[in-house]
């Protein structure tokens, strides 16, 4: 059974959740001190995070990126706030999906089992390293390292890379991309793969490979092995 930490300060909401997600076989938990939040997510130890924005004490953006610092576990945000900026912070902080309330609950079972099922099975890949424009990269670890140092990827993030060095030199279409990542497009904005493409190649900049990853107006995107054009 995945045990899902659903960080959400309205009671009647956390409650409507959790009922209807249990009913689907997760084990939901929530959160009794919105000041600890860390502190009890390292103690239940979840498979997936799903979190609102405005919550007390401090928004959700702030325990994200706590989140973020200790661990890769999947998350995703709900949210009565409808600025697209809302949207694109959740990405760049590292989150995995983000669901506008009010949404319908097959919706958010939907998100949900795709995240679960790419996550949950990626997991029981093989340790693989790949090398790819001089540097290492581990799948299992969520790893690129090279000379210049290392850096740590979400799993969005190794997934991505994953798709294009597998097809390195041939464009990867937008479209093949979302439903490999998610499943079922028709939930995904387009935004989302932009932003998680956008915060993969930032940090491959670190590393000096981020212009090795171009983007194909119209079309999709391209892993380069050697110079880019």
């Amino acid at each position: 059974m995945f045990k899902l930490l659903l960080i959400e300060d309205d009671e009647t909401l956390f409650n409507e959740i959790k009922d209807r997600l249990s009913g689907w076989s997760y084990d939901v938990y929530g959160i009794a001190d919105f000041g600890q939040v860390i502190q009890e997510f390292i103690n239940i130890k979840p498979d997936l995070v799903i979190i609102d924005i405005q919550l007390p004490k401090f928004d959700g953006f702030h325990w994200c990126r706590m989140i973020r610092s200790n661990s890769n576990v999947p998350i995703l945000f709900l949210s009565s706030r409808d600025h697209p900026t809302d949207m694109v912070m959740s990405m760049q902080l590292g989150a995995d999906d983000f669901i506008q309330k009010p949404f319908h609950f097959d919706v958010l079972i939907a998100k949900i089992q795709a995240i679960l099922r790419r996550v949950h099975n990626y997991n029981h890949e093989p340790i693989s390293l790949k090398t790819w424009c001089g540097a290492t990269i581990d799948f299992e670890k969520n790893t690129v390292i090279n000379d210049k140092g290392s850096i740590e990827l979400t799993k969005n993030e190794i997934y991505i890379l994953k798709l294009l060095i597998e097809q390195k030199n041939k464009i990867v279409s937008r479209e093949e991309l979302i439903k490999s990542l998610w499943d079922d497009e028709r939930f995904v904005s387009d935004n989302t793969l932009t932003v998680n493409v956008n915060r993969l190649r930032k940090k491959l900049e670190e590393l000096g490979l981020g212009q090795y990853i171009e983007t194909k107006v119209g079309q999709g995107y391209i892993a380069i092995e050697g110079n880019p054009k």
